[in-house]
């Protein structure tokens, strides 16, 4: 029986493990793939407080473990199935886990197109990681799909490796905050296709086009690239609950001001909780306040 499970280890996760550690709490972390979560398919971060320039995302998610683990804190890889959140037993393949508080921490995968030839040519052009396959691309011609900060950033990225970028995005003006709108706009290998929308992905055996169809005038253009970087939202990691906690119609845990869930004992922090802002540093301030929540529920217990 530990004093606290938290399921993920992201950003939110090991700051919740972090905070969890100092206070002395009977821990366990349950990671399904390696500590430092999604974030490390992005190379730098460049607005980390206290950071000037940028900072390597490895480096920051691999000095976070190590706080945690020299707290003391048990990280063990292994899926989460299934969360039954009365008894707050976690079920993994080969064994399950049981606490009196949990925070849930797993994050959200990226959001599909849902598009012809999408997941036919997905590994064969089709990604969703600039960092990881980025390098794949050199004096090529690629699209990338999104309006926000992950799109911008990593059609910037891109840019090191690519002959040109094309960025595609549904309205008629980025989402991106202005100052990577002014590093796009000075960029000369990147081409806005704004008020657009990408219809189908086509290719034998390899992406070779990608047709984009105009939302204003619904006139249709074939777009010719070796590689399209899909960056358009976010679908939360929250099946394995089952629909035990209150959500939002996306799956979004929703959470009350101390980030508890639907259940009592029960929190959430990071990408798979409903908020306005999907951020590194909200995330780690999340996980520092359920954990600050679960001790008092503890406390108070």
């Amino acid at each position: 029986m530990y004093d606290l499970i938290i399921i993920g280890a992201g950003p939110a996760g090991l700051t919740a493990g972090l905070y969890a550690g100092r206070y002395r709490l009977n821990t366990l972390i349950l990671e399904m793939l390696n500590p430092g979560g999604r974030i490390l398919a992005t190379e730098t971060i460049e607005n980390f407080p206290g950071f000037t320039g940028s900072v390597a995302t490895k480096d920051l998610m691999s000095n976070l473990e190590k706080q945690v683990r020299d707290l003391g804190v048990e990280i063990e890889l292994t899926e989460a199935l299934e969360l039954d959140t009365h008894s707050k037993v976690v079920r993994c393949e080969n064994k399950s886990y049981q606490a009196n508080t949990v925070i849930i921490a797993t994050g959200a995968k990226p959001r599909k197109l849902q598009v012809p030839g999408e997941d036919r040519l997905t590994g064969r052009g089709v990604s969703y990681c600039a960092t990881c396959d980025g390098p794949l691309y050199r004096d090529k011609e690629v699209v990338v799909v999104g309006g926000g900060n992950a799109a911008v950033e990593e059609a910037l990225y891109l840019t090191r490796f690519a002959k040109s970028v094309n960025l595609v995005h549904r309205r008629d003006q980025l989402r991106a905050t202005k100052i990577l709108q002014e590093k796009i706009k000075a960029n000369k290998k990147i081409a806005p296709v704004l008020n657009s929308l990408v219809t189908e992905i086509s290719g034998t055996n390899r992406v070779e086009s990608v047709k984009v169809r105009d939302a204003v005038t619904q006139k249709e253009q074939t777009i010719d690239c070796q590689g399209i970087f899909i960056y358009v939202g976010n679908v939360p990691n929250t099946a394995f609950i089952k629909g035990e906690l209150e959500s939002d119609s996306q799956g979004f845990i929703i959470t009350n001001e101390e980030l508890g869930a639907s259940q009592q004992g029960i929190f959430a922090c990071g990408d798979c909780r409903k908020k306005t802002l999907y951020q590194v540093i909200t995330a780690c301030a999340e996980g520092a306040t359920a954990a600050d929540s679960a001790q008092r529920y503890l406390l108070n217990k």
